[in-house]
């Protein structure tokens, strides 16, 4: 004790003072810490749950509710499209056009010259469209439409030994001209010219399906609600073995990223029903616009129509269908009957290219067209039921994104009243 007796008194204050007030400083800011940490662990499976609710939304499994949102989200795609076309200069400009077209004069082959070339345009970007617009399943026009047009022209012009066939009723229906005509037997690439204004206009169109996907992913990074794919994926790998068109969707992704424009480019030119997976996954790192549209041109328009064309035709050569039809005798059972009807559809077509069938000829025919009608039934309906579905996740991620506004909205206000009260009470 001696000459300092009070520091036996006041060192226990210093002690109390150093050790226990930082930890009493120190166990707020952990407390804060895994508060925020457990905020963001909530977030986050609630988006995940949102994730997988709107992913359930299809009509096999809730069926009522997916007509419900369908249906909205395609009345407010209507109005939305209506209200934009509501513009003075775009009514004057069509109400000019209409005029024109419509008073006579001079013009007027000129007018109808313009509306054939327009109907066909149209048409083939249309199909396009639908070709490629449904999210991985929309409507295959290729098969239903732009495929068998080329078919036909290929059968036509080695049947008839040209190429210049009577217009119309070309390219409806094709038929040998009146004789006599020049003939000459055209070669692969001749054909491949004939049908390249159809197939050109169909990857133009297809090319333009693929921008959707492109903008709604975009438009969700911008926002900053979205998931990240790769965190997406990842979180639900967690709960469930990725299958093989789960592993296709990651391998999508991984070449996006890496590649760029030469990966964008490689997926558009081959047939790939993943191809959407391209655009959102572009769409969410905001690739350009232009250097995704141009890729996806590029590959759509160009090589996998070409590579399409080509296929086509070499597969349609007299010798190739000789030789199918040959080896289709040889299968047991089925092979025979197969053949005499392939025999048979081969010669009343070819009758008909010639203006000579009967309708004993056109009894295949009708078989082939009602067989024909039944598949492009069957898959619009698919078409129709994937773009109801598209539709209703839409809504439904709209109607997500409201209720986590209004939430993040009443919070705020809500701790502006709460920090109102503090300063009122320390008043």
């Amino acid at each position: 004790m001696g000459e300092y007796p009070h520091q036996n008194l006041l060192s226990p204050r210093f002690k109390t003072r150093y050790s226990t007030v930082p930890s009493v400083e120190i166990e707020p800011a952990i407390m804060e810490a895994n508060t925020s940490l457990s905020r963001e662990i909530d977030a986050f499976d609630e988006m995940v749950q949102e994730r997988l609710d709107w992913k359930s939304l299809v009509l096999w499994r809730r069926p009522v509710q997916t007509l419900k949102y369908g249906s909205l989200e395609a009345g407010q795609l209507l109005l939305s499209f209506i209200g934009r076309l509501w513009n003075l200069w775009l009514m004057g400009v069509l109400l000019l056009l209409g005029m024109f077209c419509l008073l006579p004069g001079p013009h007027a082959g000129f007018v109808i010259f313009c509306q054939q070339r327009f109907g066909f345009a149209v048409y083939w970007l249309g199909l396009g469209v639908l070709s490629s617009v449904g999210f991985g399943t929309g409507l295959h026009t290729f098969l239903l439409y732009l495929g068998p047009h080329i078919a036909a022209v290929t059968l036509a012009a080695y049947e008839c030994q040209t190429l210049d066939f009577p217009t119309p009723p070309y390219p409806d229906i094709k038929v040998c001209p009146q004789e006599p005509y020049k003939r000459n037997y055209p070669d692969m690439w001749q054909i491949l010219a004939k049908v390249r204004p159809e197939a050109l206009l169909w990857g133009i169109g297809t090319a333009l399906g693929e921008l959707p996907p492109y903008f709604v992913a975009r438009r969700a990074r911008l926002s900053g609600q979205e998931l990240d794919g790769a965190e997406a994926e990842m979180l639900l790998g967690e709960k469930r073995k990725l299958d093989i068109f789960d592993s296709a969707k990651l391998f999508m992704e991984r070449v996006m990223r890496r590649v760029g424009f030469l990966g964008i480019l490689f997926c558009a030119s081959i047939p790939n029903p993943l191809f959407d997976l391209a655009g959102i996954t572009c769409g969410h790192f905001l690739v350009p616009f232009w250097k995704f549209f141009v890729a996806t041109l590029i590959g759509k328009a160009l090589v996998k129509a070409t590579i399409q064309q080509l296929f086509v035709i070499a597969s349609l050569t007299e010798k190739l269908v000789d030789k199918f039809v040959v080896g289709l005798g040889k299968v047991p059972y089925l092979g025979p009957p197969m053949q005499q009807m392939i025999k048979d559809l081969l010669r009343s077509t070819k009758q008909q290219m010639h203006g000579t069938g009967t309708s004993d000829s056109l009894a295949y025919l009708s078989y082939l067209v009602r067989a024909f009608e039944l598949c492009a039934f069957i898959m619009v309906t698919c078409f129709v039921v994937s773009s109801l579905n598209c539709l209703a996740q839409i809504h439904c991620k709209r109607l997500q994104e409201k209720k986590r506004k209004m939430r993040n909205l009443e919070m705020i206000l809500y701790a502006d009243t709460e920090a109102s009260s503090s300063e009122e009470f320390t008043v």
